[in-house]
């Protein structure tokens, strides 16, 4: 089964086909700032002299030879721990841009609705973990409230995906779209773009004259899984590809399944501070190498993720 994916999307992380277990669940807004120093891998390994791209990235990152990652590493298939170390989508496309850049992508865990938070305090580097590039995370609005909560970050796009609708397998409470949401309970994690598509959903339901949806979120997806399969939720809202990964290796398949369509897809961005655009305009351009290469073709095949591959390394492509 192949998918595209979105993830993580809301003011605060819209973040695919099929994929593996979600027992490897591990861990822009982003992770809780005390855990945002544990390391899930080094990727990428290139000497800076040699590499293609070297010359394009700022002096002080040449120096040192590596590139932080701030990520929320509970996303199978995107990024997940396996063995001490952070494997996926996103760690298998760094390591390719660190061969072009002549650098290790080291990726540091943290909670999804804290990574932009922890970009501007100059914790890491750049931001990878299926975040949505939209305009608000851009501007730095705060999608709830429309109020400016920050300077705004750059995104270089790598990926294009949408949210999907995970419940119980054999979908016992027959929810077929968002609007069999309205009056029930649904899990999932907060600081996304499925939350930003949760509440406004709920407002439609009371402007229809229905209840509100009963929204509990979680820092890590994983938590609103478990709520998910044990029943105490009808549904959890989340990016395709993990939400296909999810119900293809959950119990053994057992536990969960898709229903409905993509909901409003867009790309994922490497999210990049707006006063490094040195280092953006050098991720962009290793990301056009490895696509015209067809090195990052490769990736999304292993992965099974080809529907989500996109042509150009767009700078905010985001709407």
């Amino acid at each position: 089964m192949t998918a595209g994916f979105t993830r993580r999307t809301t003011a605060s992380r819209s973040q695919i086909a099929a994929f593996g277990a979600i027992a490897v669940a591990g861990a822009l807004i982003l992770t809780g700032c005390g855990d945002q120093t544990d390391k899930g891998g080094d990727n990428g390994s290139s000497s800076t002299s040699s590499a293609p791209l070297a010359s394009k990235l700022p002096a002080d990152i040449r120096k040192v030879g590596v590139i932080k990652v701030g990520s929320d590493i509970a996303y199978p298939p995107v990024e997940y721990m396996e063995n001490g170390k952070a494997v996926g989508v996103d760690p298998d496309i760094a390591d390719a841009l660190g061969k072009q850049l002549g650098v290790k992508f080291e990726f540091q865990n943290g909670k999804f609705d804290n990574l932009i938070v922890g970009l501007q305090a100059n914790r890491f580097n750049v931001i990878m973990s299926a975040m949505n590039d939209t305009k608000d995370r851009q501007n730095g609005i705060d999608s709830d409230t429309g109020k400016k909560v920050g300077s705004g970050v750059d995104f270089v796009d790598y990926f294009t995906a949408g949210t999907s609708i995970l419940v119980q397998k054999g979908n016992p409470k027959g929810i077929k779209s968002l609007d069999d949401l309205c009056g029930k309970v649904v899990a999932l994690q907060k600081g996304t773009t499925s939350e930003g598509i949760a509440k406004a959903q709920s407002e439609k339901c009371t402007k229809d004259g229905n209840k509100a949806i009963d929204l509990q979120t979680f820092d890590t997806d994983p938590e609103a899984l478990l709520r998910l399969k044990q029943g105490a939720s009808v549904a959890d809202l989340n990016d395709f590809p993990v939400a296909a990964y999810n119900a293809k290796t959950s119990g053994g398949g057992k536990d969960f399944e898709v229903v409905g369509e993509q909901i409003e897809a867009g790309p994922y961005g490497i999210a990049v501070s707006k006063q490094n655009t040195q280092l953006r305009d050098a991720l962009q351009a290793a990301m056009a190498a490895i696509i015209k290469s067809g090195d990052y073709q490769k990736i999304l095949e292993k992965w099974n993720v080809t529907q989500g591959a996109v042509t150009e390394a767009k700078i905010n492509g985001g709407s």
